[in-house]
């Protein structure tokens, strides 16, 4: 297994504010999303495997919303490994925000990935072997 990596970094906007003031939980479950296929496609590459699969979301087992998210913050998406099957990657994703000179533990998810050719039509597409 590969170490954690740092898939995206994003400072929070004022457009991404629910009516409290802190960062929708839907922004945030999208850059989860976002980094665990970045991270599911560099592990696959790393293996060795398909290079031309495409990752599609298949299940969100588990979030966590620990700490709200502030605008300003700079906030990491962290995946690492967590399993690889034969159609699928599961990725744990860490997110964690820069606050002034802190650095909080947000959230964390693990997300199951199955692998696609990009090339079929959305309508027609079946897993396709990772490796």
């Amino acid at each position: 297994m590969s170490e954690p990596f740092n898939a995206i970094q994003v400072v929070m906007m004022p457009r991404d504010t629910n009516p409290f003031g802190t960062i929708f939980g839907g922004v945030i479950l999208s850059y989860i999303d976002m980094a665990g296929s970045i991270g599911a496609r560099r592990e696959v590459l790393l293996a060795g495997g398909n290079g031309s699969a495409a990752f599609v979301t298949v299940a969100i087992n588990r979030v966590e919303f620990k700490q709200p998210v502030l605008v300003g913050d700079v906030v990491r998406f962290v995946t690492k490994l967590v399993r690889m099957g034969r159609t699928s990657v599961t990725m744990h994703i860490d997110v964690m925000a820069e606050r002034d000179t802190q650095t909080i533990h947000v959230t964390d998810a693990e997300v199951v990935y199955v692998a696609v050719d990009p090339k079929v039509p959305a309508s027609e597409r079946k897993p396709v072997p990772v490796k």
